[in-house]
């Protein structure tokens, strides 16, 4: 009976010892069980287990509830800023939060206390199942990795799965250029899933019409963001009918940038090539080389202009505009040599009808010196001879 009460009492002050060890420091108390049991703690839960659970008989490549109701996707979008919108490219780039919210019952673990999500880090997404979710509009993205890769993956103990990206995308914006500079643009960002049918993934803006937001700090120079609109379609292609979701944004151009540097130059410019009509139709060389320049300078700012737009077939606003201030340069000059023209044939006649008028007078004196002024009959005799008549001749016509 002693040896085994003697181990009884062994045993009493083991645990006695280890329960002040575990009362004195429990953190390095913490630390040890950790390491004991190879995996991470919170409070008597062990996280790494839960996670390593959730992988035991998963298969990423097949989609939840496969052959079942389709995947429901919520997206929700957070625009940070827009960097550039190009009418020469017909595209505009934004930088945005990019967050789907999707169920798998796969993944679903026991509620705990202080356990009800689980917040892990992006190598995660590679052991779990995700939409192929791509934009449709895309020309070119990337994801922001410093200092690490902008992702994170939290996982609900019901299963929803939230993944949150941050990307720049350059998207292209098929842009109507008519009204230019006054013009009004509508760019959109096209989401859809890349291999998924309708059968199997559904897409849906997972906050209804507050599932996109653009930050007050969104500020373009040439541009203002008038605002967004969603909507949610399904687009039909040879391989099937798909989900689609589009967010609309619309962008209403400043005039301040072409006010200043197109409309108002222009204007000046023709009331310039006006003050050749105050100047003497003599003075040849001030109105032709006011009305060259005029025209030269107009022709110079249509050129930049046009330089930093598209090649389009239609007319815009601005080319009207631009158009008629050089019409009306243009018809200073002519009005110029129309006046020089008409001054040059007004000259000629006249030069005609003083040299009319210089033989006129000169042959006016001959006449009066041939016929002097006085009575008639004091001129000079004039004897007039008549030739002998033929005998013939005075019988025929006695008289």
């Amino acid at each position: 009976m002693r040896p085994h009460s003697s181990a009884l009492l062994a045993r009493g002050l083991a645990c006695c010892l280890v329960l002040g060890l575990a009362f004195l420091d429990p953190k390095r108390w913490a630390a040890q069980a950790v390491g004991a049991n190879g995996g991470s703690m919170l409070g008597d839960v062990n996280i790494s287990a839960i996670l390593d659970s959730l992988s035991v008989g998963y298969d990423k490549r097949v989609r939840p509830n496969y052959g079942g109701t389709p995947v429901e996707v919520g997206i929700t979008m957070y625009v940070l800023s827009i960097s550039s919108l190009s009418e020469v490219k017909m595209d505009f780039t934004l930088d945005f939060y990019f967050r789907q919210f999707w169920k798998d019952p796969r993944l679903s673990f026991r509620k705990r206390p202080g356990v009800e999500q689980l917040s892990v880090g992006s190598d995660f997404i590679k052991s779990i199942w995700v939409p192929d979710t791509f934009f449709v509009n895309e020309k070119q993205s990337y994801f922001h990795i410093a200092t690490t890769s902008n992702e994170f993956i939290r996982i609900h103990h019901t299963g929803s799965i939230t993944r949150s990206i941050r990307l720049t995308i350059t998207a292209s914006c098929p842009m109507n250029l008519q009204y230019f500079p006054m013009d009004r643009q509508l760019c959109n960002i096209e989401i859809e899933s890349f291999g998924y049918t309708m059968r199997d993934i559904r897409y849906k803006w997972n906050e209804g019409p507050n599932s996109v937001g653009v930050s007050n700090e969104v500020s373009l120079p040439q541009f203002k963001v008038l605002g967004h609109r969603q909507r949610a379609h399904e687009i039909s292609l040879t391989t099937g009918n798909y989900s689609r979701l589009a967010c609309e944004i619309q962008f209403v151009r400043s005039m301040g940038y072409y006010l200043i540097q197109i409309y108002i130059p222009s204007g000046l410019i023709v009331i310039i090539s006006w003050v050749s009509f105050w100047l003497n139709r003599n003075a040849t060389p001030a109105r032709v080389a006011l009305g060259v320049t005029t025209v030269l300078t107009m022709t110079t700012l249509m050129s930049s202009t046009n330089a930093a737009l598209p090649k389009i077939s239609y007319v815009k606003s601005i080319d009207v505009y631009l158009g008629t201030c050089f019409v009306m340069v243009f018809a200073s000059l002519l009005e110029y040599a129309t006046v020089g023209y008409m001054a040059k044939r007004i000259q000629m006649r006249k030069n005609r009808f003083m040299a009319i008028q210089k033989i006129a007078e000169s042959k006016k004196v001959n006449l009066d010196t041939a016929n002097p002024p006085g009575p008639p009959g004091d001129g000079p005799k004039q004897t007039i001879t008549f030739g002998p008549r033929e005998p013939t001749e005075c019988l025929a016509n006695p008289f």
